[in-house]
């Protein structure tokens, strides 16, 4: 038996492995990325990126019924999308295990908003699991597994930023093989009409009662008996917090499992502590429990609901301790995310922003366009929501067609933009679409999806075509274009909101991060011929900087893409492509 240093995401891919998994469909999201890309390198289990994650569930919920063990993953807003069939998957149950990663991001360090999904788990009376380390990622799937089939129900593995990108030693076993469970017609079990699903909400109920009974005595919950003054009651990421900040200060109940919670066990030990503390990030979902089986305990009133947890965060709420910091009396300059040297959004962005256009924006590295000095986007909703929202915008007020425009990736295009578009031709709204097709799925790291025309594991597939799919639906106006040419792009986008009918503008040009973009030579300012006007700052790249009141190219940043030079009016940008 061997042990490997493994992210929290790999851990939990190979316990999907070892579990004997043999379906996995997920949609890619930070923080839960790297478990299905880990996934992929186990030829013994079929992995895919779906379009998006409620068919992503479906997928892996159709293995299950088929009789094969079967996981997807995603992030929390992902669990969003696929809440609809996990709210139905709770009364159906399953056949092979299944189970449902969803990691959280408190913090939001890519992320649009801070939601728990614990709640989830309540809402749909599904089992839920937290690991707090890499070692329990593994593990805690593996017993995942065995209790999605113990008790006939999908179990929910929460996940947090923290947990899911921190390395841990994890004991590496042997894959447990399991063979496929004989799949039996049962239309009661597994068609949700009322007739059916009315009676399969009292096996839910029953199913619950059956679960919370043995978590009172799983080994997924521990208790840790240091000191009677101080009690915490904790789960994932939170306990490591809680450990090192209070060590044998401290005693601790440790919950694996954080739907059901364990009511005698959380009764015992809070009788067994004089104060007692519950540790959880985001909302006081542990904490209201308590609450309601009538213990005193403080939380909320002593922590945060925003972000994420630390060490010194629980040190001074529990103990009073400030830690002291060192400081280095440096004046370092701030470093704002940004498009990077190259990048074809920027193109785009530059053009709207010329053109004084409102622009829907959609969830993308391209949302980075919202910040200087580009300043082009006004709105971030969801994924898929940049059509939806011009759609409504313009059957609000007709006049906002000639000056609004949506904005959407290609794989956002394929999770949710493809009905909005749909939506836009069945009721005639004559809006401007722009699909930023950059061959990618840029900001969760450069996975597949379905436009690129190669799988999870860079196989040929079918990518569907953009143009044809748009006419399918009923443009009739479509124009593709290289984000690159200001002029071209800015052309199009001018002529199309002027149309009285749907129009459907591709921005075509590969992420300049893709190994396969051969870049041009990188350019350079040649100062004598600089007159230090700063028009090509305000395309925002990261390779041109001001100084001395002049302009310079950073050669070993410059991407050779060019765009600067249809911002200089003086000649003074050289180089770059040859001829």
């Amino acid at each position: 038996m061997s042990k490997k240093l493994l992210l929290g995401n790999e851990a939990v891919a190979r316990g999907v492995y070892e579990a004997g998994a043999a379906v996995v469909s997920s949609y890619p999201g930070t923080p839960s990325t790297e478990i299905t890309e880990a996934v992929s390198k186990y030829d013994e289990v079929y992995s895919e990126w779906a379009p998006n994650e409620k068919v992503a569930v479906e997928t892996s919920l159709g293995a299950s019924i088929g009789g094969a063990r079967a996981f997807s993953a995603m992030k929390h807003v992902g669990l969003n999308v696929a809440a609809d069939p996990l709210f139905t998957a709770s009364y159906t149950g399953i056949n092979g295990g299944f189970v449902i990663a969803v990691a959280d991001d408190p913090g939001m360090f890519s992320s649009q908003n801070e939601q728990d999904s614990r709640h989830y788990a309540e809402a749909s009376k599904v089992m839920m699991l937290e690991p707090s380390d890499s070692r329990e990622c593994k593990d805690f799937v593996k017993k995942a597994f065995d209790l999605s089939e113990k008790f006939d129900t999908p179990v929910l593995l929460r996940l947090t930023m923290r947990v899911s990108h921190s390395r841990g030693v994890v004991e590496l076993e042997d894959r447990k093989e399991v063979s496929l469970k004989e799949y039996k017609k049962d239309p009661s079990k597994y068609v949700m009409m009322p007739a059916y699903a009315i009676p399969k909400h009292k096996v839910v109920e029953t199913r619950q009662a059956a679960i919370k009974e043995f978590m009172e005595t799983s080994d997924l919950n521990r208790v840790e008996m240091n000191s009677d003054e101080i009690g915490v009651i904790t789960a994932g990421n939170c306990y490591n917090y809680a450990k090192e900040a209070l060590g044998d200060k401290a005693s601790y109940l440790k919950l694996g499992c954080v739907y059901p919670l364990p009511d005698k066990l959380i009764l015992d030990f809070a009788s067994k502590c004089k104060k007692i503390y519950v540790v959880e990030e985001l909302d006081p979902f542990i904490e209201n429990h308590c609450k309601q089986l009538g213990l005193k305990v403080y939380g909320k009133d002593k922590f945060t609901m925003l972000g994420e947890y630390s060490q010194a965060l629980v040190a001074k709420a529990v103990l009073g301790e400030e830690k002291e910091y060192k400081t280095v009396d440096v004046d370092i300059p701030g470093r704002p995310p940004v498009l990077c040297p190259g990048c074809p959004h920027r193109g785009v962005f530059y053009a709207l922003k010329n053109l004084k256009v409102t622009v829907c924006g959609d969830i993308g590295c391209y949302t980075l366009g919202a910040l200087p000095p580009l300043g082009a986007m006004d709105t971030t909703i969801c994924m898929g929501a940049s059509i939806s929202s011009l759609h409504g915008r313009i059957k609000a007020n007709p006049e906002y067609a000639k000056n609004s425009v949506a904005v959407i990736g290609d794989s956002t295009f394929c999770h949710s933009g493809i009905t909005g578009l749909v939506d836009i031709t069945y009721n005639n709204s004559p809006a401007t679409v722009i699909v930023l097709d950059n061959s990618t799925t840029g900001m969760t790291g450069h996975q597949e999806n379905p436009t690129t025309g190669k799988n999870i594991k860079g196989e040929p597939a079918t990518a569907i075509d953009i143009v044809a799919l748009a006419k399918a639906i009923g443009f009739k106006r479509i124009q593709v274009v290289d984000p690159y040419n200001l002029k071209e792009t800015q052309d199009a986008i001018k002529t199309e909101l002027q149309a009285d009918e749907p129009s459907l503008i591709i921005a075509r040009r590969p992420c300049a991060l893709l190994k396969f973009v051969k870049h041009d030579p990188p350019y350079k300012i040649e100062q004598d011929k600089c007159k230090g006007c700063t028009s090509c700052m305000k395309i925002g790249c990261p390779a041109i900087s001001f100084s001395d009141k002049k302009a310079h190219i950073d050669a070993t940043q410059c991407a050779g893409c060019g765009v600067c030079t249809e911002l200089c009016h003086f000649d003074a940008i050289k180089g770059g492509k040859t001829e």
